[in-house]
């Protein structure tokens, strides 16, 4: 099983928008209200909205596919700098996110080396990036990818006021 990993141009906007959807769903839905999914996914995760994100200048987003299928994305978002940075070059992962049943298969790691890769050949001194405290795989995962955490941000889901740990990692 071979994963590809392409950059994804206007044509991809309509699969980006769907694989956002369909993974944010997937991945929050059984820890939240049914309401404020719904209230989110509705007005400020809409279809639209995330269209529109792609070939936005500052964001560039990665497709994986195992065997010609859509297997999960990345959102990388260039200039979006933190007091805690000091200056330093940054490249923000705004969102990875791999399809239920293709986790497990090495996906999320790919696309992990795919970002490193961005930062290192765009001379970034920090990748960094924000992952609800609830979400304890996610938060594991960057962990193992040497990602440590520097402090917390809101995070609003519908009317449910939520923290984010902010994690990075030097390049």
């Amino acid at each position: 099983m071979k994963i590809d990993i392409r950059l994804a141009g206007k044509e991809d906007s309509a699969l980006i928008a769907d694989l956002s959807r369909q993974t944010f769903h997937d991945t929050f839905a059984s820890q939240n209200t049914v309401e404020d999914m719904d209230k989110f996914m509705k007005e400020r995760f809409t279809r639209e909205a995330l269209m529109n994100e792609v070939g936005t200048e500052g964001n560039v987003f990665m497709i994986a596919f195992i065997d010609a299928e859509p297997a999960g994305y990345v959102r990388l978002r260039e200039g979006s700098s933190r007091p805690e940075f000091e200056n330093k070059s940054c490249l923000e992962i705004a969102r990875i996110y791999v399809i239920n049943k293709m986790i497990g298969k090495g996906v999320g790691s790919e696309l992990m080396q795919k970002c490193i890769d961005v930062a290192t050949e765009g001379n970034k001194e920090l990748l960094w990036l924000g992952v609800w405290k609830e979400n304890t795989v996610a938060i594991d995962f960057y962990k193992r990818w040497g990602f440590e955490i520097f402090g917390e941000q809101d995070f609003l889901l519908g009317n449910d006021l939520q923290k984010d740990w902010l994690m990075k990692k030097e390049v």
